[in-house]
């Protein structure tokens, strides 16, 4: 029998993180409803995650666990899984805050938008910063743009139908030639929530802090002129941020 839709389907996507992995799973159970389904797609782990993630099996509608070839894969997988007419990930490690689920439920059903930027706590080494909102045109010159993938992004399933899923080829950032083809698209109605109306926390140490700063910028540029922006200006925009980040390279 095929599963019948729900409003929303959350993703959390885990590879040898059982540190980590337990405190995302209860941040979501704890307040999932009949409207909402949870998937968690596990890269095959070999240090004890698994069990962790058995442990909840009641509680979690899909379990996915075999090797794959990265974080994209794994997210793709989720979402060719998912019966949710609404998508977001909130990973291993990541927690949503009581009531998130229903503040992105609301947001969506009050503006009537096809994708939403949630407002989440970051943390970053050192420092820890409310990420808010987005700034739609930012994108084409920077990728800082809006809040953060994980717990922090939610869109609607069709829209995957139209413009596909994330581009495996890209390891560190595919997040961001979505986001890219999203916008250059501009036939999307995009929301914000609430700036005091923060919904989760990302955790810092995630995927792409395994990456030198040089390796995200290149692949960045890679994006940039996969989705055709003007050479003279992705020259310009590499040049500016070698210079400005020139501490981080060296």
């Amino acid at each position: 029998m095929k599963n019948k839709s729900k409003e929303l389907t959350i993703i959390t996507v885990v590879k040898n993180d059982r540190s980590g992995i337990e405190k995302t799973i209860k941040s979501i159970i704890l307040q999932k409803t009949k409207r909402v389904e949870y998937i968690v797609v596990d890269g095959n782990s070999k240090d004890g995650t698994k069990k962790i993630i058995n442990k909840f099996k009641d509680k979690i509608d899909k379990i996915i666990s075999e090797k794959d070839r990265g974080i994209y894969y794994a997210m793709n997988k989720g979402i060719t899984n998912s019966s949710g007419n609404i998508i977001g990930f909130c990973n291993s490690g990541d927690i949503l805050f009581p009531n998130g689920l229903k503040t992105i439920l609301k947001n969506f059903k009050k503006k009537k938008i096809d994708v939403l930027f949630a407002t989440v706590k970051r943390n970053y080494i050192g420092k820890t910063i409310i990420k808010h909102g987005f700034k739609k045109n930012r994108i084409f010159y920077n990728f800082d743009f809006a809040t953060t993938h994980s717990t922090g992004f939610y869109i609607k399933k069709k829209i995957h139908d139209q413009i596909g899923l994330y581009d495996t080829k890209f390891i560190i950032s595919a997040d961001y030639d979505f986001y890219l083809r999203l916008i250059k698209l501009n036939k999307f109605k995009l929301g914000s929530s609430n700036k005091k109306n923060i919904i989760g926390e990302m955790m810092s140490g995630g995927h792409s802090s395994k990456f030198s700063y040089i390796k995200h910028l290149n692949e960045e540029t890679k994006i940039r002129l996969k989705n055709k922006q003007n050479l003279i200006l992705v020259i310009l925009i590499y040049l500016n941020s070698v210079i400005k980040n020139f501490h981080k390279i060296i």
